[in-house]
């Protein structure tokens, strides 16, 4: 598991996901773009909802708990990139979520 870092605040995701986040993340706070983050909480994790605003001006750091950077899938970014630009933001889903969501939507990617 990886951690997002937000200001002062951590949130655990899977390294996995975290590394196409962060892909995704830091391509667009390099065009000095703003946008929210959001994902669902587990059962787990107390469930509801979580969105954050991410810009230039916000502390942000990543951190790994594996030692080698997963193997990128492309279909999971271009929608993740996708979702990024839309009035919802960046909306976190699974690697089969993305998937799905490519074949369903492929005039969007």
């Amino acid at each position: 598991m990886g951690y997002l870092m937000h200001g002062t605040h951590e949130y655990e995701f899977e390294d996995r996901l975290l590394t196409h986040l962060k892909m995704v993340i830091a391509q667009k706070l390099m065009k000095q773009e703003g946008f929210l983050l959001s994902w669902t909480k587990t059962a787990e994790a107390g469930s509801g909802r979580v969105s954050l605003w991410l810009s230039p001006f916000v502390q942000l750091g990543f951190r790994f708990s594996g030692g080698r950077p997963p193997e990128l899938n492309r279909t999971w970014l271009r929608v993740l990139n996708s979702l990024s630009n839309t009035s919802r933001g960046l909306v976190v889903m699974s690697e089969d979520d993305a998937v799905k969501y490519a074949k369903q939507n492929p005039d969007l990617l």
